[in-house]
Protein backbone atom coordinates (compact mmCIF):
# COMPACT_ATOMS: atom_id res chain seq x y z
CA UNK A 1 0.00 0.00 0.00
CA UNK A 2 1.34 3.45 -0.98
CA UNK A 3 0.89 6.87 0.60
CA UNK A 4 -1.69 7.65 -2.09
CA UNK A 5 -3.80 4.78 -0.80
CA UNK A 6 -3.47 5.70 2.90
CA UNK A 7 -4.67 9.27 2.13
CA UNK A 8 -2.74 11.30 4.72
CA UNK A 9 -4.64 14.40 3.55
CA UNK A 10 -7.79 13.28 5.37
CA UNK A 11 -6.15 14.35 8.64
CA UNK A 12 -6.16 17.96 7.46
CA UNK A 13 -9.78 18.15 6.32
CA UNK A 14 -11.91 20.72 8.14
CA UNK A 15 -14.03 19.06 10.87
CA UNK A 16 -17.27 19.21 8.88
CA UNK A 17 -15.76 17.62 5.74
CA UNK A 18 -16.25 13.87 5.34
CA UNK A 19 -13.83 11.59 3.44
CA UNK A 20 -16.63 10.51 1.09
CA UNK A 21 -19.79 12.22 -0.09
CA UNK A 22 -23.07 10.53 -0.76
CA UNK A 23 -24.12 11.20 -4.34
CA UNK A 24 -27.91 11.16 -4.71
CA UNK A 25 -29.65 9.82 -7.78
CA UNK A 26 -30.44 13.37 -8.90
CA UNK A 27 -29.78 15.66 -11.84
CA UNK A 28 -28.67 19.28 -11.79
CA UNK A 29 -32.25 20.22 -12.66
CA UNK A 30 -33.41 18.56 -9.43
CA UNK A 31 -31.02 20.80 -7.47
CA UNK A 32 -32.19 23.88 -9.36
CA UNK A 33 -35.90 23.18 -8.82
CA UNK A 34 -35.29 22.74 -5.09
CA UNK A 35 -33.42 26.06 -4.92
CA UNK A 36 -36.18 27.90 -6.77
CA UNK A 37 -38.78 26.56 -4.33
CA UNK A 38 -36.60 27.39 -1.30
CA UNK A 39 -37.02 31.17 -1.52
CA UNK A 40 -38.60 32.43 -4.76
CA UNK A 41 -38.23 36.07 -3.73
CA UNK A 42 -34.51 35.88 -3.03
CA UNK A 43 -32.23 37.69 -5.51
CA UNK A 44 -30.66 35.29 -7.99
CA UNK A 45 -28.37 37.93 -9.54
CA UNK A 46 -27.46 41.59 -9.51
CA UNK A 47 -26.54 43.11 -12.86
CA UNK A 48 -25.45 46.71 -13.40
CA UNK A 49 -27.80 47.99 -10.70
CA UNK A 50 -30.75 45.72 -11.55
CA UNK A 51 -31.83 42.77 -9.41
CA UNK A 52 -33.81 39.67 -10.41
CA UNK A 53 -35.26 36.96 -8.18
CA UNK A 54 -35.55 33.19 -8.30
CA UNK A 55 -39.20 33.69 -9.20
CA UNK A 56 -38.03 35.62 -12.27
CA UNK A 57 -35.50 32.90 -13.09
CA UNK A 58 -38.22 30.27 -12.79
CA UNK A 59 -40.60 32.09 -15.14
CA UNK A 60 -38.06 33.17 -17.73
CA UNK A 61 -36.17 29.87 -17.90
CA UNK A 62 -39.41 27.87 -18.11
CA UNK A 63 -40.44 30.04 -21.07
CA UNK A 64 -37.02 29.51 -22.63
CA UNK A 65 -37.40 25.75 -22.22
CA UNK A 66 -40.86 25.99 -23.79
CA UNK A 67 -39.42 27.80 -26.79
CA UNK A 68 -36.80 25.10 -27.31
CA UNK A 69 -39.50 22.43 -27.20
CA UNK A 70 -41.54 24.39 -29.76
CA UNK A 71 -38.54 24.33 -32.10
CA UNK A 72 -38.22 20.59 -31.84
CA UNK A 73 -35.30 20.50 -29.42
CA UNK A 74 -35.33 17.23 -27.51
CA UNK A 75 -33.17 15.53 -24.90
CA UNK A 76 -29.55 15.47 -26.00
CA UNK A 77 -29.81 18.33 -28.49
CA UNK A 78 -27.08 20.94 -28.01
CA UNK A 79 -27.82 24.64 -27.50
CA UNK A 80 -24.91 27.07 -27.71
CA UNK A 81 -24.66 30.08 -25.40
CA UNK A 82 -22.55 32.84 -26.94
CA UNK A 83 -22.76 35.58 -24.29
CA UNK A 84 -20.74 37.44 -21.67
CA UNK A 85 -21.73 37.28 -17.98
CA UNK A 86 -25.29 38.60 -18.20
CA UNK A 87 -28.68 37.53 -16.81
CA UNK A 88 -29.48 36.07 -20.23
CA UNK A 89 -26.66 33.52 -19.83
CA UNK A 90 -27.98 32.05 -16.58
CA UNK A 91 -31.61 32.18 -17.75
CA UNK A 92 -30.71 30.40 -20.99
CA UNK A 93 -28.56 27.87 -19.11
CA UNK A 94 -31.40 27.03 -16.72
CA UNK A 95 -33.88 26.83 -19.60
CA UNK A 96 -31.66 24.57 -21.70
CA UNK A 97 -31.17 22.11 -18.85
CA UNK A 98 -34.82 22.18 -17.80
CA UNK A 99 -35.72 21.27 -21.39
CA UNK A 100 -33.45 18.22 -21.13
CA UNK A 101 -31.03 19.68 -23.66
CA UNK A 102 -27.24 20.06 -23.45
CA UNK A 103 -25.62 23.47 -22.88
CA UNK A 104 -22.36 24.39 -24.59
CA UNK A 105 -20.56 27.66 -24.00
CA UNK A 106 -19.39 29.45 -27.15
CA UNK A 107 -16.87 32.14 -26.26
CA UNK A 108 -17.81 35.65 -27.48
CA UNK A 109 -14.12 36.08 -28.35
CA UNK A 110 -14.08 33.37 -31.04
CA UNK A 111 -13.64 34.28 -34.68
CA UNK A 112 -16.43 33.34 -37.13
CA UNK A 113 -14.43 30.33 -38.33
CA UNK A 114 -13.77 29.16 -34.75
CA UNK A 115 -17.46 29.55 -33.92
CA UNK A 116 -18.47 27.47 -36.95
CA UNK A 117 -15.94 24.75 -36.09
CA UNK A 118 -17.18 24.44 -32.52
CA UNK A 119 -20.88 24.55 -33.40
CA UNK A 120 -20.43 21.96 -36.13
CA UNK A 121 -18.52 19.74 -33.71
CA UNK A 122 -21.57 19.54 -31.41
CA UNK A 123 -24.25 19.96 -34.13
CA UNK A 124 -25.65 23.00 -32.31
CA UNK A 125 -29.38 23.26 -32.97
CA UNK A 126 -29.96 26.65 -31.38
CA UNK A 127 -27.63 29.56 -30.57
CA UNK A 128 -28.12 32.36 -28.03
CA UNK A 129 -25.99 35.33 -29.00
CA UNK A 130 -25.53 39.10 -28.78
CA UNK A 131 -26.90 41.29 -31.56
CA UNK A 132 -23.39 42.66 -32.25
CA UNK A 133 -21.98 39.13 -32.61
CA UNK A 134 -24.96 38.15 -34.73
CA UNK A 135 -24.27 40.96 -37.22
CA UNK A 136 -20.48 40.71 -37.32
CA UNK A 137 -19.88 36.97 -36.99
CA UNK A 138 -22.98 34.78 -37.17
CA UNK A 139 -24.05 36.34 -40.47
CA UNK A 140 -20.65 35.43 -41.94
CA UNK A 141 -21.18 31.74 -41.15
CA UNK A 142 -24.91 31.66 -41.85
CA UNK A 143 -24.47 28.89 -44.42
CA UNK A 144 -21.65 27.02 -42.66
CA UNK A 145 -23.56 25.45 -39.74
CA UNK A 146 -26.31 23.29 -41.27
CA UNK A 147 -27.52 21.96 -37.89
CA UNK A 148 -28.36 25.47 -36.64
CA UNK A 149 -32.12 26.07 -36.83
CA UNK A 150 -32.65 29.03 -34.51
CA UNK A 151 -30.80 32.15 -33.35
CA UNK A 152 -32.01 33.83 -30.16
CA UNK A 153 -30.59 37.34 -30.17
CA UNK A 154 -30.20 39.74 -27.26
CA UNK A 155 -28.45 42.94 -26.24
CA UNK A 156 -26.37 43.35 -23.10
CA UNK A 157 -28.86 45.94 -21.83
CA UNK A 158 -32.05 43.89 -22.30
CA UNK A 159 -32.44 43.24 -18.57
CA UNK A 160 -31.79 46.84 -17.54
CA UNK A 161 -34.58 49.39 -16.89
CA UNK A 162 -35.75 51.28 -20.03
CA UNK A 163 -33.97 54.52 -19.15
CA UNK A 164 -30.65 52.73 -18.61
CA UNK A 165 -31.03 50.83 -21.89
CA UNK A 166 -31.74 54.08 -23.73
CA UNK A 167 -28.78 55.93 -22.23
CA UNK A 168 -26.35 53.04 -22.71
CA UNK A 169 -27.18 52.79 -26.41
CA UNK A 170 -27.36 56.56 -26.92
CA UNK A 171 -23.94 57.07 -25.35
CA UNK A 172 -22.57 54.00 -27.19
CA UNK A 173 -21.44 52.34 -23.96
CA UNK A 174 -22.51 48.92 -25.23
CA UNK A 175 -22.10 47.27 -28.63
CA UNK A 176 -25.24 47.09 -30.77
CA UNK A 177 -25.78 45.01 -33.90
CA UNK A 178 -28.33 44.88 -36.68
CA UNK A 179 -30.58 41.83 -36.59
CA UNK A 180 -31.82 40.60 -39.96
CA UNK A 181 -33.44 37.34 -41.09
CA UNK A 182 -31.43 34.31 -42.18
CA UNK A 183 -33.01 32.07 -44.78
CA UNK A 184 -33.93 28.66 -43.37
CA UNK A 185 -33.34 29.68 -39.74
CA UNK A 186 -35.59 31.35 -37.22
CA UNK A 187 -34.19 34.57 -35.78
CA UNK A 188 -35.99 35.68 -32.63
CA UNK A 189 -35.53 38.16 -29.81
CA UNK A 190 -34.49 36.75 -26.42
CA UNK A 191 -37.04 38.98 -24.71
CA UNK A 192 -39.82 37.70 -26.99
CA UNK A 193 -38.83 34.15 -26.06
CA UNK A 194 -38.97 34.66 -22.29
CA UNK A 195 -42.18 36.70 -22.44
CA UNK A 196 -44.26 34.81 -24.99
CA UNK A 197 -43.74 31.09 -24.55
CA UNK A 198 -45.64 30.47 -21.34
CA UNK A 199 -44.28 29.75 -17.89
CA UNK A 200 -44.59 25.96 -17.79
CA UNK A 201 -41.53 24.06 -18.90
CA UNK A 202 -41.79 20.86 -20.95
CA UNK A 203 -41.97 17.73 -18.82
CA UNK A 204 -39.00 15.62 -19.87
CA UNK A 205 -37.22 12.77 -18.17
CA UNK A 206 -33.57 13.51 -17.37
CA UNK A 207 -31.21 10.84 -16.09
CA UNK A 208 -28.14 11.56 -13.93
CA UNK A 209 -25.97 9.88 -16.59
CA UNK A 210 -27.29 12.19 -19.33
CA UNK A 211 -24.97 14.84 -20.72
CA UNK A 212 -25.41 18.21 -19.00
CA UNK A 213 -22.62 20.29 -20.56
CA UNK A 214 -20.17 20.09 -23.42
CA UNK A 215 -17.52 22.57 -22.33
CA UNK A 216 -14.58 23.36 -24.55
CA UNK A 217 -11.04 23.41 -23.20
CA UNK A 218 -8.91 26.48 -23.79
CA UNK A 219 -6.99 24.89 -26.63
CA UNK A 220 -3.59 25.56 -25.03
CA UNK A 221 -2.28 22.22 -26.28
CA UNK A 222 -3.96 22.17 -29.68
CA UNK A 223 -7.49 22.63 -31.00
CA UNK A 224 -10.15 23.01 -28.29
CA UNK A 225 -11.87 19.79 -27.27
CA UNK A 226 -15.39 19.44 -25.90
CA UNK A 227 -15.40 17.82 -22.46
CA UNK A 228 -18.63 15.87 -21.96
CA UNK A 229 -19.87 16.42 -18.41
CA UNK A 230 -22.90 14.52 -17.15
CA UNK A 231 -25.48 15.67 -14.63
CA UNK A 232 -23.89 13.26 -12.16
CA UNK A 233 -20.46 14.84 -12.73
CA UNK A 234 -21.82 18.33 -11.99
CA UNK A 235 -23.98 17.29 -9.03
CA UNK A 236 -21.01 15.45 -7.49
CA UNK A 237 -18.66 18.42 -7.83
CA UNK A 238 -21.28 20.86 -6.54
CA UNK A 239 -21.87 18.69 -3.47
CA UNK A 240 -18.11 18.39 -2.91
CA UNK A 241 -17.67 22.19 -3.05
CA UNK A 242 -20.79 22.87 -0.99
CA UNK A 243 -19.60 20.72 1.89
CA UNK A 244 -15.94 21.79 1.62
CA UNK A 245 -16.78 25.50 1.76
CA UNK A 246 -19.57 24.94 4.30
CA UNK A 247 -22.13 26.65 2.07
CA UNK A 248 -25.72 26.87 3.32
CA UNK A 249 -28.92 26.96 1.30
CA UNK A 250 -30.11 30.54 0.75
CA UNK A 251 -27.25 32.15 2.68
CA UNK A 252 -24.57 33.33 0.29
CA UNK A 253 -23.54 36.02 -2.18
CA UNK A 254 -20.84 35.36 -4.78
CA UNK A 255 -18.78 37.62 -7.00
CA UNK A 256 -16.56 36.34 -9.80
CA UNK A 257 -14.67 37.71 -12.77
CA UNK A 258 -14.46 34.29 -14.46
CA UNK A 259 -16.48 34.27 -17.70
CA UNK A 260 -19.29 31.75 -17.94
CA UNK A 261 -17.79 30.24 -21.09
CA UNK A 262 -14.92 29.07 -18.83
CA UNK A 263 -15.78 26.05 -16.70
CA UNK A 264 -14.75 27.74 -13.44
CA UNK A 265 -17.13 30.64 -14.03
CA UNK A 266 -19.94 28.41 -15.23
CA UNK A 267 -19.49 26.08 -12.25
CA UNK A 268 -19.84 28.99 -9.84
CA UNK A 269 -23.02 30.09 -11.64
CA UNK A 270 -24.43 26.56 -11.46
CA UNK A 271 -23.47 26.23 -7.80
CA UNK A 272 -24.98 29.54 -6.70
CA UNK A 273 -28.26 28.75 -8.48
CA UNK A 274 -28.38 25.28 -6.94
CA UNK A 275 -28.06 26.76 -3.43
CA UNK A 276 -30.46 29.69 -3.77
CA UNK A 277 -27.48 32.05 -3.48
CA UNK A 278 -27.06 35.42 -5.18
CA UNK A 279 -24.40 36.26 -7.75
CA UNK A 280 -23.04 39.64 -8.75
CA UNK A 281 -22.62 39.40 -12.52
CA UNK A 282 -19.44 40.98 -13.88
CA UNK A 283 -19.63 41.46 -17.68
CA UNK A 284 -16.21 43.17 -17.85
CA UNK A 285 -13.74 42.05 -15.13
CA UNK A 286 -11.12 44.51 -16.36
CA UNK A 287 -13.34 47.34 -15.16
CA UNK A 288 -12.06 47.16 -11.60
CA UNK A 289 -13.97 50.30 -10.58
CA UNK A 290 -17.20 48.43 -11.31
CA UNK A 291 -16.00 45.27 -9.57
CA UNK A 292 -15.07 47.27 -6.47
CA UNK A 293 -18.48 48.95 -6.52
CA UNK A 294 -20.26 45.59 -6.68
CA UNK A 295 -18.20 44.18 -3.82
CA UNK A 296 -18.77 47.27 -1.69
CA UNK A 297 -22.53 47.36 -2.34
CA UNK A 298 -23.45 43.67 -2.13
CA UNK A 299 -20.73 42.45 0.26
CA UNK A 300 -20.18 38.96 -1.16
CA UNK A 301 -19.43 36.07 1.15
CA UNK A 302 -17.36 34.38 -1.57
CA UNK A 303 -15.15 35.66 -4.38
CA UNK A 304 -13.58 33.69 -7.22
CA UNK A 305 -10.98 35.31 -9.47
CA UNK A 306 -7.79 34.52 -11.32
CA UNK A 307 -4.62 35.87 -9.66
CA UNK A 308 -4.23 38.53 -12.37
CA UNK A 309 -7.62 40.03 -11.48
CA UNK A 310 -6.86 39.99 -7.75
CA UNK A 311 -3.67 41.86 -8.61
CA UNK A 312 -5.59 44.38 -10.75
CA UNK A 313 -8.05 44.91 -7.90
CA UNK A 314 -5.23 45.48 -5.42
CA UNK A 315 -3.81 48.09 -7.80
CA UNK A 316 -7.10 49.99 -7.53
CA UNK A 317 -7.05 52.20 -4.38
CA UNK A 318 -10.80 51.66 -3.91
CA UNK A 319 -10.28 47.95 -3.20
CA UNK A 320 -8.35 48.53 0.02
CA UNK A 321 -11.16 50.73 1.38
CA UNK A 322 -13.85 48.03 1.14
CA UNK A 323 -15.24 46.35 4.26
CA UNK A 324 -14.53 42.64 3.78
CA UNK A 325 -15.95 41.46 7.10
CA UNK A 326 -18.75 39.56 5.31
CA UNK A 327 -16.33 37.82 2.94
CA UNK A 328 -15.51 34.30 4.14
CA UNK A 329 -13.36 33.04 1.29
CA UNK A 330 -11.41 34.38 -1.69
CA UNK A 331 -10.86 31.50 -4.10
CA UNK A 332 -8.02 31.67 -6.59
CA UNK A 333 -7.53 29.34 -9.52
CA UNK A 334 -6.50 28.79 -13.16
CA UNK A 335 -3.01 30.26 -12.71
CA UNK A 336 -0.17 30.41 -10.14
CA UNK A 337 -0.58 32.92 -7.29
CA UNK A 338 2.69 34.02 -5.72
CA UNK A 339 3.14 33.87 -1.95
CA UNK A 340 3.87 37.59 -1.88
CA UNK A 341 0.64 38.43 -3.71
CA UNK A 342 -1.42 36.17 -1.43
CA UNK A 343 0.07 37.87 1.63
CA UNK A 344 -0.72 41.29 0.16
CA UNK A 345 -4.30 40.26 -0.65
CA UNK A 346 -4.93 38.83 2.82
CA UNK A 347 -3.65 42.07 4.34
CA UNK A 348 -6.73 43.65 2.74
CA UNK A 349 -9.43 40.95 2.89
CA UNK A 350 -8.38 39.21 6.11
CA UNK A 351 -5.94 36.55 7.18
CA UNK A 352 -6.56 32.98 6.05
CA UNK A 353 -9.29 33.86 3.55
CA UNK A 354 -7.41 33.05 0.34
CA UNK A 355 -8.00 29.48 -0.81
CA UNK A 356 -6.08 28.17 -3.81
CA UNK A 357 -7.61 25.42 -5.90
CA UNK A 358 -6.72 23.10 -8.76
CA UNK A 359 -9.32 22.42 -11.37
CA UNK A 360 -9.72 21.57 -15.03
CA UNK A 361 -12.65 21.43 -17.40
CA UNK A 362 -12.35 17.64 -17.60
CA UNK A 363 -13.06 17.38 -13.84
CA UNK A 364 -16.15 19.61 -13.72
CA UNK A 365 -13.72 21.40 -12.64
CA UNK A 366 -12.62 20.97 -8.98
CA UNK A 367 -9.95 18.41 -8.01
CA UNK A 368 -8.11 19.87 -5.01
CA UNK A 369 -8.65 22.76 -2.62
CA UNK A 370 -6.99 24.16 0.46
CA UNK A 371 -9.03 23.81 3.66
CA UNK A 372 -11.46 26.63 4.23
CA UNK A 373 -10.59 27.14 7.91
CA UNK A 374 -7.84 24.63 8.61
CA UNK A 375 -4.20 24.41 7.67
CA UNK A 376 -3.29 26.10 4.39
CA UNK A 377 0.12 25.90 2.78
CA UNK A 378 1.13 28.89 0.70
CA UNK A 379 1.95 27.84 -2.82
CA UNK A 380 -0.11 24.66 -2.52
CA UNK A 381 -3.32 24.03 -4.44
CA UNK A 382 -4.55 22.06 -1.47
CA UNK A 383 -5.83 18.58 -0.76
CA UNK A 384 -7.83 16.11 -2.87
CA UNK A 385 -11.57 16.64 -2.50
CA UNK A 386 -13.92 14.15 -0.89
CA UNK A 387 -14.47 10.89 -2.84
CA UNK A 388 -11.47 11.81 -4.97
CA UNK A 389 -8.40 9.61 -5.31
CA UNK A 390 -5.17 11.00 -6.70
CA UNK A 391 -1.78 9.59 -7.54
CA UNK A 392 1.45 11.16 -8.77
CA UNK A 393 3.00 8.98 -11.45
CA UNK A 394 6.14 9.02 -13.52
CA UNK A 395 5.50 11.60 -16.25
CA UNK A 396 7.37 9.60 -18.86
CA UNK A 397 5.58 6.26 -18.50
CA UNK A 398 2.43 7.18 -16.61
CA UNK A 399 2.40 3.74 -15.02
CA UNK A 400 4.62 3.98 -11.93
CA UNK A 401 3.83 5.92 -8.76
CA UNK A 402 6.62 8.26 -7.64
CA UNK A 403 7.64 8.63 -3.97
CA UNK A 404 6.24 11.44 -1.85
CA UNK A 405 8.07 14.70 -2.53
CA UNK A 406 9.11 13.79 -6.08
CA UNK A 407 7.54 15.37 -9.15
CA UNK A 408 5.33 13.50 -11.57
CA UNK A 409 2.03 13.76 -13.41
CA UNK A 410 -1.14 14.08 -11.36
CA UNK A 411 -3.82 11.52 -12.17
CA UNK A 412 -7.34 11.62 -10.72
CA UNK A 413 -10.20 9.22 -10.07
CA UNK A 414 -13.52 10.59 -8.86
CA UNK A 415 -17.22 11.12 -9.61
CA UNK A 416 -16.52 14.55 -11.13
CA UNK A 417 -14.31 13.21 -13.94
CA UNK A 418 -15.77 13.71 -17.40
CA UNK A 419 -17.31 11.05 -19.61
CA UNK A 420 -14.81 11.84 -22.38
CA UNK A 421 -14.17 14.28 -25.23
CA UNK A 422 -17.02 14.79 -27.68
CA UNK A 423 -16.42 12.82 -30.87
CA UNK A 424 -12.69 12.52 -30.13
CA UNK A 425 -12.01 8.91 -29.11
CA UNK A 426 -8.24 9.17 -29.66
CA UNK A 427 -7.93 12.25 -27.42
CA UNK A 428 -10.20 10.59 -24.86
CA UNK A 429 -7.98 7.50 -24.83
CA UNK A 430 -4.91 9.67 -24.19
CA UNK A 431 -6.52 11.48 -21.27
CA UNK A 432 -8.72 8.80 -19.69
CA UNK A 433 -6.29 5.91 -19.31
CA UNK A 434 -6.16 2.60 -17.53
CA UNK A 435 -4.14 2.47 -14.32
CA UNK A 436 -4.22 -0.69 -12.22
CA UNK A 437 -7.50 -1.79 -13.81
CA UNK A 438 -9.37 1.51 -13.44
CA UNK A 439 -9.90 4.51 -15.72
CA UNK A 440 -8.06 7.59 -14.44
CA UNK A 441 -7.89 11.17 -15.67
CA UNK A 442 -4.34 12.10 -16.68
CA UNK A 443 -4.27 15.84 -15.99
CA UNK A 444 -1.03 16.87 -17.68
CA UNK A 445 -0.12 18.76 -14.49
CA UNK A 446 3.37 18.07 -13.15
CA UNK A 447 3.10 18.17 -9.37
CA UNK A 448 4.61 16.99 -6.13
CA UNK A 449 2.77 15.87 -3.03
CA UNK A 450 4.23 16.45 0.42
CA UNK A 451 3.97 14.05 3.36
CA UNK A 452 0.67 15.61 4.47
CA UNK A 453 -0.99 15.15 1.08
CA UNK A 454 -0.84 18.80 -0.05
CA UNK A 455 -0.35 19.19 -3.80
CA UNK A 456 2.13 21.68 -5.27
CA UNK A 457 2.08 22.47 -8.98
CA UNK A 458 5.49 22.26 -10.59
CA UNK A 459 4.27 22.91 -14.13
CA UNK A 460 1.95 21.99 -16.90
CA UNK A 461 3.68 19.22 -18.81
CA UNK A 462 3.69 21.39 -21.94
CA UNK A 463 5.42 24.22 -20.03
CA UNK A 464 8.26 22.10 -18.68
CA UNK A 465 11.63 23.01 -20.20
CA UNK A 466 14.59 20.76 -20.96
CA UNK A 467 17.92 22.53 -20.46
CA UNK A 468 21.03 20.49 -21.13
CA UNK A 469 19.13 17.31 -20.32
CA UNK A 470 17.74 18.71 -17.04
CA UNK A 471 14.09 19.44 -16.38
CA UNK A 472 13.23 23.05 -15.52
CA UNK A 473 9.78 23.75 -14.09
CA UNK A 474 8.64 27.22 -15.06
CA UNK A 475 6.56 27.61 -11.88
CA UNK A 476 9.69 27.28 -9.71
CA UNK A 477 11.53 30.03 -11.60
CA UNK A 478 8.44 32.25 -11.69
CA UNK A 479 8.05 31.94 -7.92
CA UNK A 480 11.63 33.08 -7.40
CA UNK A 481 11.23 36.05 -9.75
CA UNK A 482 7.95 37.05 -8.07
CA UNK A 483 9.82 37.57 -4.80
CA UNK A 484 11.57 40.62 -6.29
CA UNK A 485 9.89 43.98 -5.69
CA UNK A 486 10.35 45.02 -9.34
CA UNK A 487 8.14 42.20 -10.62
CA UNK A 488 4.38 42.51 -10.92
CA UNK A 489 3.78 39.63 -13.35
CA UNK A 490 6.22 37.18 -14.87
CA UNK A 491 6.30 34.15 -17.12
CA UNK A 492 8.98 31.64 -18.07
CA UNK A 493 9.08 30.15 -21.56
CA UNK A 494 11.60 27.97 -23.36
CA UNK A 495 13.25 28.99 -26.62
CA UNK A 496 15.20 26.69 -28.95
CA UNK A 497 18.89 26.63 -28.09
CA UNK A 498 20.78 27.45 -31.33
CA UNK A 499 23.82 25.58 -30.03
CA UNK A 500 21.95 22.43 -28.98
CA UNK A 501 18.90 21.19 -30.88
CA UNK A 502 17.91 18.95 -27.95
CA UNK A 503 17.98 21.78 -25.42
CA UNK A 504 16.18 25.03 -24.60
CA UNK A 505 17.09 28.49 -23.36
CA UNK A 506 15.21 29.84 -20.33
CA UNK A 507 13.56 33.17 -21.08
CA UNK A 508 11.78 35.38 -18.53
CA UNK A 509 9.15 37.90 -19.61
CA UNK A 510 8.38 40.45 -16.91
CA UNK A 511 5.80 43.15 -16.38
CA UNK A 512 7.32 45.64 -13.97
CA UNK A 513 5.66 46.80 -10.77
CA UNK A 514 4.63 50.43 -10.42
CA UNK A 515 7.58 51.19 -8.14
CA UNK A 516 10.06 49.87 -10.72
CA UNK A 517 8.77 51.82 -13.68
CA UNK A 518 11.08 54.68 -14.62
CA UNK A 519 14.17 52.93 -13.28
CA UNK A 520 17.06 51.94 -15.53
CA UNK A 521 16.06 48.65 -17.22
CA UNK A 522 19.59 47.28 -17.31
CA UNK A 523 20.11 47.77 -13.59
CA UNK A 524 16.81 45.97 -12.91
CA UNK A 525 17.92 43.08 -15.13
CA UNK A 526 21.16 42.80 -13.20
CA UNK A 527 19.26 42.68 -9.91
CA UNK A 528 16.97 39.97 -11.26
CA UNK A 529 19.83 37.87 -12.61
CA UNK A 530 21.62 38.16 -9.26
CA UNK A 531 18.44 37.28 -7.37
CA UNK A 532 17.90 34.16 -9.49
CA UNK A 533 21.52 33.03 -9.11
CA UNK A 534 21.12 33.18 -5.34
CA UNK A 535 18.06 30.93 -5.34
CA UNK A 536 18.36 28.65 -8.37
CA UNK A 537 20.83 26.16 -9.73
CA UNK A 538 22.68 27.60 -12.74
CA UNK A 539 20.75 25.77 -15.49
CA UNK A 540 17.44 27.14 -14.12
CA UNK A 541 18.56 30.79 -14.17
CA UNK A 542 17.02 32.71 -17.10
CA UNK A 543 19.46 33.50 -19.88
CA UNK A 544 17.17 36.16 -21.32
CA UNK A 545 15.08 38.72 -19.47
CA UNK A 546 12.60 40.76 -21.46
CA UNK A 547 10.29 43.50 -20.16
CA UNK A 548 6.76 44.05 -21.43
CA UNK A 549 4.34 46.90 -20.79
CA UNK A 550 1.41 44.48 -20.52
CA UNK A 551 1.59 40.72 -20.16
CA UNK A 552 -0.54 38.98 -22.80
CA UNK A 553 -3.44 37.23 -21.10
CA UNK A 554 -5.93 34.66 -22.30
CA UNK A 555 -9.62 35.48 -22.14
CA UNK A 556 -9.79 34.15 -18.56
CA UNK A 557 -6.74 36.00 -17.28
CA UNK A 558 -4.02 33.37 -17.58
CA UNK A 559 -0.66 34.42 -19.00
CA UNK A 560 -0.74 33.46 -22.67
CA UNK A 561 2.53 31.59 -23.10
CA UNK A 562 1.75 30.72 -26.71
CA UNK A 563 2.04 34.43 -27.53
CA UNK A 564 5.27 34.74 -25.53
CA UNK A 565 6.83 31.81 -27.35
CA UNK A 566 5.99 33.50 -30.64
Amino acid sequence: MTVYDTKPWLTFYDPWVTPEIEIPDETYVDLLERAIRHDPDRAVFHFLGSTYTYRDLDRYSASFAGYLASRGCVSGDVVGVNLPNTPQYLIALAGILRAGCVASGVSPLLTPKEMANQMNDTSVKCLVTLDAIFENRVQKIRDDVPSLKSCIVTNITDFLPPHKRFLAKLLKKVPVGKVEPIAGKQVVSFMDVVRNYGASRPQVRIDPQDTCLIQYTGGTTGLPKGAVLTHRNLVSNILQATQWLDLKMGKGVACSGFPFFHQAGLFLGLTTMSLSHTQCLIPDPRNTDHVCKEISQYRPSMMLHVPALYQMLMDNPAFAKIDFSSCKVCISGAAPFSKEAITALEAIVGAGKVVEILGMTEASPLITMNPCKGKKKLGSVGLPLQSTRVKVVDAETGTVEVPVGEVGELIVYGPQVMKGYHKKPEDTAKTLRQFQGETWLYTGDVVRMDEDGYIFIADRSKDMLIVGGYKVFSREVEDVLSEHAAVQLCAIVGLPDPKRPDSQVVKAVIQLSAQAKGRDPESIKKELFDHCRESLTPYKVPKIIEFTDAMPLTNVGKVDKKVLRG
